[in-house]
């Protein structure tokens, strides 16, 4: 007699934005974090201890690694049809699916360093790579960010700590032509001198540029001189980020007390220089909420930054483990609502939108789900 399977629970639906929106802030239970897909992420710089999972049609970037994620509601289950589906308190609320290993992992550069330790696939279609890992405030705890990993790989021989030019090249033109990479994020931890990092930057985008038609977005702390902004565009980066994290003075003396040093004034006058140079929309900062800013706070910063033409990717901190703040509780999902649902309002009415950002975080919109909410499906 053939044998049947009974019947899956029916899914009980939830608002897309809203359930990535929870998922973003207590993560999500995993028997095998590693088991499918492509692998998990564990410290180092950008989204660390998560893990891209697609859902509703978007890729989204969930905490797995996270203490709050091993008590969340959350889990993830196969069930007797064969289906993932996300589960909270046993309740299928939605399908969702891995995003392969990208076969660019399985390469191997000319002077004998793995690609995967060179850039890594973010979301579902991004390149990501920290060009330098290490960063002049990252030894010293009265300099440090408090949220900071970016030496964690490194320790672990995950990555190396300078990628050349030309290793960066050869593994962006793997990564284009073998698993269709889109965009690609270069970001730097911080290293001494004026410049902040965009001599490096600089190079590294040239010579992607030279080896494969693919757009970038580079990412620095505003450099001493406005000039390097004409610079790093002529030299082929298509959008800029510089990242605030915290917006008040009281937040980021406390949390970055080094990177506090350079003030959001000059934040925002770099923002005022950048525009003109790499367009409208084009430069975007990375704001964390759930580090103690209010709502309040943040939605007037986020008024600020559009009105310059900066796009504010709000996103949901998540603490990581082995760093200051891996004790620190992320934001909660009520949180989260109240300030993205206003902020995708501010950022239509601005005339911005994620979907025309030619590269980077915010394009990607993985670690947030600002876009979601942007585009009205709440």
């Amino acid at each position: 007699m053939k044998q049947t399977h009974p019947t899956a629970a029916p899914i009980t639906p939830l608002p897309t934005a809203e359930l990535m929106t929870e998922l973003q802030s207590f993560g999500v239970r995993l028997a095998d974090p590693d088991g499918a897909g492509a692998q998990s992420r564990r410290g180092g710089a950008g989204p660390s201890d998560h893990k891209a999972m697609t859902l509703d049609g978007m890729t989204i970037m969930v905490p797995v690694h996270t203490a709050p994620a091993a008590q969340s509601p959350y889990e993830i289950a196969r069930g007797s049809n064969g289906a993932t589906r996300i589960l909270r308190d046993g309740l299928p609320l939605a399908e969702v699916s891995f995003p392969l290993r990208p076969r660019f992992y399985d390469r191997v550069t000319a002077d004998g360093v793995p690609y995967w330790k060179i850039a890594t696939l973010h979301g579902r279609d991004v390149l990501a790579t920290t060009v330098l890992q290490e960063c002049v405030r990252y030894q010293s705890r009265a300099k440090t960010c408090q949220f900071c990993a970016i030496g964690q790989s490194l320790e672990a021989g995950r990555t190396i700590a300078r990628k050349t030019p030309e290793q960066l090249a050869e593994v962006a033109k793997a990564a284009v032509e073998l698993d269709a990479v889109t965009h690609m994020v270069m970001t730097t931890g911080t290293p001494p001198g004026k410049d902040r990092g965009c001599s490096v930057l600089m190079e590294s985008t040239a010579a992607v540029k030279a080896a494969v038609d693919l757009a970038i977005q580079v990412q620095c702390e505003p450099p001493d001189d406005d000039i390097w902004f004409k610079r790093m565009h002529e030299a082929g980066a298509d959008s800029l980020g510089m990242h605030l994290e915290a917006v008040t003075p009281e937040v980021r003396a406390r949390i970055m007390p080094g990177k506090a040093q350079v003030p959001i004034a000059r934040y925002l006058s770099a923002f005022e220089a950048a525009v003109p140079v790499f367009g409208k929309g084009q430069v975007s900062t990375y704001i964390l909420a759930g580090l103690g800013d209010t709502r309040e706070a943040i939605l007037a910063m986020c008024e600020e930054l559009l009105k310059r033409g900066v796009y504010p990717f709000v996103v949901p901190f998540v603490p990581i483990s082995g760093t200051p703040l891996e004790g620190h509780p992320g934001p909660q999902p009520a949180f989260m609502k109240s300030v993205l649902q206003p902020l995708a309002a501010m950022v239509r009415a601005a005339g911005l939108r994620a979907t025309d950002i030619k590269a980077g975080c915010g394009k990607c919109g993985a670690c947030s789900a600002l876009s979601t909410y942007e585009r009205g499906i709440a």
